[in-house]
C-alpha cells in the first residue's frame, strides 16, 4: 500500500502545479484535433481506429489540423500516412503532425511490477503534460484508453472526446478476484490467497471509483460494444454523453474474396498480436486435440497464426508457441507468421476456411468480423463483443461458433471440419452478410455523427 500511496502522492503533486501553472498562464489551444495514441505501431484493431479517426476528421473539419501524440522515436508525418495506408488501406488527406513523447516509459506495464493499473494511469498524466505543454489542440481525442488524462486536458482548455475499446476496470474483473479465479491479470498466488484477494478487491474498487470520477470530466464517449458500452455508462454515469459506435473492420476488401476456396488441405487461421490476453497457447492444444478426434483417413488441417510482436515479451511468448506446437507433434502442421503486411494477410485470409478467436472478454473482436468478411468460419470465445454483438444468426442462418473451454474449441473446430463444401459455403456467405454491419463506412457515418456536434461550428 505504500506504493499506492506514493503513486497517489506523485498524482497529487502533478495535478497541483499543473492548476498552479495553468492558472498562471492559460493559453487559448490551437485550433486543432490533436490524437493522444502513444503507440503507433501496434499493428491492432485500436491502430485502425486511429486512422479512420484521423481521416473522418479531415473530412469533416477539411481546415482543421491534425496531430498525433506518440512515443515512436521514428514516427514523421510522411510515414504514419504510409503506414495507415500500408497496413490498414486508410488513405489520409494529409500527413498529420507529430508530437513526439519522450516519457512513454510512465506507462509501460514492466515499470510497474505491482499495482500496475494505477501506476500506468498515473503514468499516463504525466505523459499527457509533456503532450499538452508541448503542443495544446483545441479537441484532444483519446483513441488508447487513457482516461485519468481528461481532466487535465479539460485544464488545459480542450473539448475531451475519447473513443473507448474496453473499460481499464470492470464488474468482471473484480467478480473473478472475489471468485479466486486465476487469468494474465489475477495471478495464482493472489486467487490462492483469501487475504491477498480481499486487498486486491478493495484496491480494485478504490480505483474504479477514479476511474469513475476522470471518465466523466469527457465532453464525448464513443464505445465500440454494447458490453464495453454497458461498463462505462455503469462507471462513468454519463449516459448521454455516451455513444456506441462499432469500430472498423475492414469488410470491404475482404468481401472480394471468393467463397470457394481450397480444402487440401483445410486452414485455420488465428489473426490476433502475441498478447497474453489472446491466449494462443488455448488454440494450440484444442488443435491438437481436434486431430485426435478426427477420422484417420481425413486430411490433416493446417493452423496458421498471424500477428505482430511488440516487444521482447510478445517474443518469447511466441517462441513458446512455437516450442509448444513441437511438443504436441504438430509442429510441420502449424505456421506462424509474424509482422506481415496488410497484403499478406488478406492473402492468408482467403485461404482459410475458419478463424480461431479466444480471448476471455474481448471487448468488441474486430478480427472475428475480418474472418467472417473473409469467408471465414469464426470461432470465437462465448463472451462480450463476439457473443452480444457479432456471431450472431443472420437472417435466421448460423453465421459461425462460440466456444469457451478446449474442448468447446475442439468440438467446433471438427463441426467445421466435418460440413459438406456446399454447407460450408452457406455458413460463410451468412457469416459475411452479418459483417457487413460493422463496415469502415458505418465506422465514418457513426463516428462523424457522434463528433459533429462538438467539432462544427454553430451557426449564428
Amino acid at each position: 500500500m505504500a506504493i499506492l500511496a506514493g503513486l497517489v502522492a506523485v498524482l497529487s503533486a502533478l495535478l497541483a502545479a499543473a492548476l498552479r501553472r495553468l492558472l498562471r498562464i492559460r493559453r487559448r489551444p490551437t485550433p486543432a484535433a490533436g490524437f493522444f495514441h502513444p503507440y503507433t505501431n501496434d499493428g491492432g484493431g485500436g491502430e485502425r481506429v486511429l486512422w479512420c479517426a484521423v481521416r473522418a476528421v479531415q473530412e469533416l473539419r477539411p481546415g482543421l489540423p491534425c496531430a498525433v501524440f506518440t512515443g515512436d522515436a521514428d514516427a514523421s508525418p510522411e510515414g504514419l500516412a504510409a503506414r495507415a495506408l500500408e497496413r490498414f488501406g486508410v488513405r489520409l488527406l494529409s500527413p498529420p503532425q507529430v508530437v513526439h513523447l519522450n516519457k512513454r516509459k510512465w506507462i509501460e506495464a514492466s515499470t510497474y511490477p505491482h499495482f500496475t493499473m494505477i501506476g500506468q494511469s498515473l503514468g499516463s498524466v504525466y505523459l499527457a503534460w509533456e503532450a499538452l505543454t508541448n503542443f495544446t489542440p483545441q479537441f484532444y481525442f483519446d483513441t488508447s484508453g487513457y482516461a485519468f488524462t481528461y481532466p487535465l486536458a479539460q485544464l488545459f482548455g480542450c473539448k475531451v472526446i475519447s473513443y473507448t475499446h474496453y473499460p481499464t476496470i470492470s464488474s468482471d474483473m473484480v467478480g473473478r478476484v472475489k471468485q479466486h479465479s486465476s487469468m494474465y491479470n489475477n495471478n495464482s498466488r493472489i486467487a490462492g490467497s483469501i487475504w491477498l484477494s480481499r486487498c486486491k478487491v478493495l484496491y480494485y474498487t478504490i480505483f474504479s471509483w477514479l476511474y469513475g470520477l476522470v471518465g466523466s470530466c469527457a465532453h464525448l464517449v464513443m464505445v465500440n460494444s454494447s458490453w464495453t458500452k454497458s461498463h462505462i455508462v455503469n462507471i462513468w454515469k454519463i449516459p448521454e454523453r455516451t455513444k456506441r459506435v462499432y469500430p472498423p473492420c475492414d469488410t470491404s476488401a475482404l468481401q472480394m474474396l471468393p467463397l470457394e476456396r481450397s480444402t487440401t488441405p483445410p486452414v485455420l487461421i488465428s489473426v490476433a498480436q502475441f498478447r497474453p490476453e489472446k491466449a494462443h497457447g488455448l488454440q494450440l492444444e484444442a488443435f491438437a486435440l481436434a486431430l485426435t478426434r478426427l477420422d484417420p483417413h481425413f486430411p490433416k488441417p493446417k493452423l496458421q497464426f498471424a500477428g505482430s510482436c511488440r516487444n521482447k515479451e510478445d517474443l518469447e511468448r511466441l517462441q513458446k508457441l512455437k516450442d509448444r506446437a513441437f511438443e504436441l507433434h504438430i509442429d510441420e502442421i502449424v505456421e506462424f507468421h509474424k509482422d506481415i503486411s496488410y497484403m499478406e494477410l488478406v492473402q492468408l485470409l482467403g485461404g482459410a476456411i475458419a478463424g480461431l478467436h479466444s480471448m476471455t472478454d474481448e471487448h468488441f473482436g474486430i478480427v472475428v468480423v475480418e474472418y467472417m468478411a473473409a469467408g471465414a468460419i469464426p470461432i470465437a470465445h462465448k463472451s462480450a463483443g463476439p457473443m452480444m454483438d457479432i456471431v450472431l444468426d443472420e437472417d435466421g442462418h448460423q453465421t459461425g461458433f462460440l466456444a469457451s473451454k478446449k474442448e468447446e474449441f475442439a468440438d467446433a473446430i471438427i463441426k467445421v471440419l466435418s460440413m459438406s463444401e456446399q454447407g460450408r459455403q452457406e455458413m460463410a456467405a451468412a457469416s459475411r452478410k452479418r459483417a457487413q454491419r460493422f463496415s469502415g463506412q458505418r465506422f465514418h457515418e457513426d463516428f462523424t455523427e457522434a463528433v459533429q456536434p462538438i467539432l462544427l461550428p454553430r451557426e449564428a
